[in-house]
């Protein structure tokens, strides 16, 4: 009986990790499979082979790596303090470079007005979700906690659902959940949470005044929002503010 010599092992043991190799900083696909042209990776070595860390483009269908959109032209802001639950919205509606609306209303009451919802995106896809998050609500009594997780598993796992460009912030008198198209369900440490692409500016601006004043939810909303117009381009101030 002849044993494998020790090149043959070594070509046996490189086929065990096709159908990926590494040549050249580039990805090949090995077996057939299409190799996408300037398709680069970062590499380390582990256990003498080629063990990779991040592939940013490539035309292996299970290696695709899902991105969502930034989304801009929104300032949504949502506060719980002192016993109140306020959401905010600014009226500015962008359609490539130029403004197209002033007055837009990117808030809601659902569930006989005992929860707030504000999105930032695209107002189709948005109002699609507030539909689908209404009827999660109708489905489970109410039940924010509930209806957030069940919408945001939904969300993720659908595929037509998956393809929405929104985000959603919901809110309770108990409890404030931000909702996006990754799945992700984050449930804010102090109820201020802030999303669009003023949401940042105003949500540090509200932390401040909560912190740092006497002011109610509403005051901070206001001046809070007031703040992101005067900073961002895609927000202007007129505001729209539900209260709980």
């Amino acid at each position: 009986m002849l044993r494998p010599t020790a090149r043959a092992a070594k070509r046996s043991e490189a086929q065990a990790f096709a159908p990926l190799d590494v040549a050249r900083g580039t990805l090949s696909l090995s077996k057939g499979a299409s190799e996408e042209p300037g398709a680069r990776l970062r590499s380390v070595r582990c256990f003498g082979v080629a063990a990779f860390s991040t592939v940013t483009s490539m035309s292996w269908p299970s290696a695709r790596r899902r991105v969502v959109p930034v989304v801009r032209s929104t300032t949504i802001l949502a506060i719980r303090h002192q016993g109140h639950s306020v959401l905010a919205g600014d009226g500015q509606v962008t359609l490539g470079e130029s403004v197209v609306k002033q007055g837009a209303r990117k808030i809601r009451r659902l569930y006989e007005n005992k929860v707030l919802a504000g999105f930032a995106g695209s107002a189709a896809d948005s109002f699609a979700l507030f539909s689908r998050f209404e009827a999660k609500l109708e489905q489970y009594r109410g039940n924010l906690e509930r209806s957030a997780v069940e919408l945001a598993k939904d969300w993720r796992s659908d595929r037509v659902l998956r393809r929405l460009e929104a985000m959603l912030v919901v809110l309770d008198s108990k409890a404030t959940f931000l909702l996006s198209g990754n799945g992700d369900l984050i449930e804010p440490d102090d109820g201020i949470i802030g999303i669009g692409s003023g949401g940042g500016f105003a949500m540090a601006a509200a932390r401040a005044l909560a912190q740092n004043s006497d002011l109610d939810a509403r005051a901070i909303a206001e001046r809070a929002m007031a703040i992101a117009a005067e900073i961002c381009i895609y927000t202007n101030a007129r505001i729209t503010i539900e209260e709980l």
